[in-house]
């Protein structure tokens, strides 16, 4: 009697998940859990769902026809930890949206058509630690959009309208360790952008339209291990824009238009292990610069349109010497004085290098 008892609760349970699902999703739970995975992915859904199974902790709903997210969406959902809705086409947020949804932990709204995001929108998501919202059109970040997100870690912003970064833009983000600007349109970046992220560790700037940077701008990244530069448009870098960065390991600034390195440039970046400069505007480099960065490992200098004078002797014995040069050897090459030219720099000796009157 017992036994049957409790199979008909068991199929009670199941008949109220079931009744629960919303129409042309599937609901199913792993054995064991009683928690409830929802999928609606690809059901050409134009609204979010008015009901789920109160046990879901996970909801899958990409590539549908969604355009708005009303408020309340989640508050019914006390065991929510993960919603998918990429690839729809959602156009506004509503500000109580994820209103008590306190144990989310994962948001991806990648591939829709924000312009904005709420004001306060994610201040409930006090657990979030995964926040996707690459491949929309947002145009600025305000300093109360990540109000509350004390856990966030990593947050994706790659492929907007960014054309540049607010004072305190990031500044209740004291956990975040990722942070994707990558393709956007960034011209400018506030010297307090970049205030409270005390414990980023990789910063991606990546594709963007910077064309110079304040003194200062990453001083408060104490912790960054990352930065990436690549495809901007930088014509200087100076030790003052590394200033703060002492825990940097890797910089990558490729295909820029930087033409030359001050020989302190990296005087604030003691721990640096890799320094990516190829594909610049660099006529020299202070070989013996390089020769000092103590844990140097890797550094990449090839695509510059090198001087091969007595200016670049320094440069010359470095790469004879070290084992930290990771160019390839044969897109070394100078670029002038005309009797060089093409000559692989790794080939020539001091004596041809004079420095003419």
């Amino acid at each position: 009697m017992k036994l049957f008892g409790g199979l008909v609760v068991l199929w009670l349970w199941v008949a109220e998940a079931v009744e629960n699902c919303p129409e042309a999703c599937r609901c199913s739970q792993r054995a064991g859990m009683e928690r409830t995975e929802v999928n609606c992915h690809k059901r050409r859904l134009q609204h979010f769902p008015p009901t789920f199974p109160p046990d879901t902790w996970i909801i899958k709903m990409g590539e549908n026809l969604l355009q708005e997210l009303p408020a309340d969406i989640l508050t019914s959902l006390p065991k929510i930890e993960s919603v998918n809705l990429d690839r729809n086409s959602i156009k506004s947020i509503n500000p109580q949206a994820f209103s008590g949804a306190s144990r989310l932990m994962l948001l991806n709204l990648y591939g829709n058509q924000l312009t904005t995001l709420p004001t306060k929108g994610f201040k409930d998501l006090l657990n979030l630690r995964f926040l996707m919202l690459g491949h929309n059109q947002i145009s600025t970040v305000k300093p109360d959009v990540f109000t509350g997100m004390r856990n966030l870690s990593d947050l994706d912003l790659p492929m907007n309208s960014l054309t540049m970064l607010l004072p305190n833009a990031f500044k209740p983000l004291i956990a975040l360790k990722v942070l994707d600007l990558a393709l956007n349109h960034i011209q400018r970046i506030s010297p307090k952008a970049f205030v409270g992220l005390e414990e980023l560790l990789f910063l991606n700037l990546d594709n963007n339209s910077l064309k110079s940077l304040q003194a200062g701008t990453f001083m408060p990244l104490s912790s960054l291990e990352m930065l990436v530069l690549d495809n901007n448009r930088l014509s200087t870098l100076t030790s003052s824009v590394l200033e703060g960065l002492l825990n940097l390991q890797e910089f990558y600034v490729r295909n820029n238009e930087i033409e030359r390195l001050p020989a302190d440039v990296f005087r604030h970046t003691p721990k640096l292990r890799e320094v990516a400069l190829s594909g610049n505007r660099l006529h020299t480099i202070d070989g013996n610069m390089l020769a000092n960065m103590q844990g140097l490992k890797a550094v990449y200098l090839h695509d510059n349109p090198w001087k091969c004078d007595c200016n670049i002797n320094s440069l010359v014995f470095y790469i004879a010497q070290t084992q930290a040069n990771r160019t390839p050897l044969a897109r070394l090459r100078c670029v002038s004085p005309e009797e060089h030219r093409d000559k692989p720099v790794h080939q020539l000796k001091s004596e041809d290098l004079p420095c003419r009157a």
